[in-house]
């Protein structure tokens, strides 16, 4: 049995560590990963999920391309923070994809992608976030023996895309605040997404 990291900040990814504990040796890991702890545990994969803290250089290069990020948007579009909420501002796909992570913030190669079609006047900004939660999860199982065996064949990302972090969003909010039970087409109409 191997053992994975399984990099979060965030309660959404505790379904994904009781799935994965039943196929490897889980090692839940909230804070900045270093490379004395990657030398220390030797991972055979490091799975990153909802984590706050950006991974530096000198630990991308110690996991040597043994590191994933699962991230809630169809790269290239909304990399960074808030991709939910960014892909209804701009109007751009929704869906989730799992990468390669790299030095980039979400511009590694993409291993797989789910496109995603929410119906706006039925979905909520909650329920929105919560399906695309369940659907990188999902996308992590469908695909676990090429991603546990390193079966892959990465694609780099397409040109364009957008990227976003938290200050985009204060900016587009302009000291206005909304319910995560809106409706996404209230949303739309109330903050004039693009």
């Amino acid at each position: 049995m191997g053992t994975i990291i399984l990099l979060s900040n965030n309660v959404n990814s505790l379904s994904l560590l009781k799935w994965l504990e039943q196929r490897a040796n889980v090692i839940y890991y909230n804070d900045r990963l270093s490379v004395d702890i990657v030398e220390q545990i030797k991972p055979d994969l490091v799975i990153s999920y909802n984590y706050r803290f950006i991974i530096k250089t000198d630990v991308i290069v110690a996991l040597r391309g043994k590191i994933i990020n699962l991230h809630i948007s169809l790269l290239p579009w909304n990399r960074g923070s808030s991709p939910n909420l960014w892909s209804i501002i701009d109007n751009t796909p929704k869906g989730v994809t799992i990468h390669i992570l790299d030095e980039g913030l979400d511009t590694g190669d993409i291993l797989f992608q789910r496109e995603l079609f929410f119906d706006e006047n039925k979905e909520t900004l909650s329920s929105s976030y919560e399906k695309l939660n369940s659907e990188i999860v999902k996308l992590l199982q469908d695909n676990w023996r090429c991603i546990w065996h390193k079966k892959w064949q990465p694609s780099p990302q397409g040109k364009g895309g957008s990227c976003h972090n938290m200050k985009d969003l204060q900016d587009f909010l302009n000291g206005r605040t909304f319910s995560y039970d809106m409706t996404i087409a209230e949303f739309k109409r109330d903050f004039g997404a693009r």
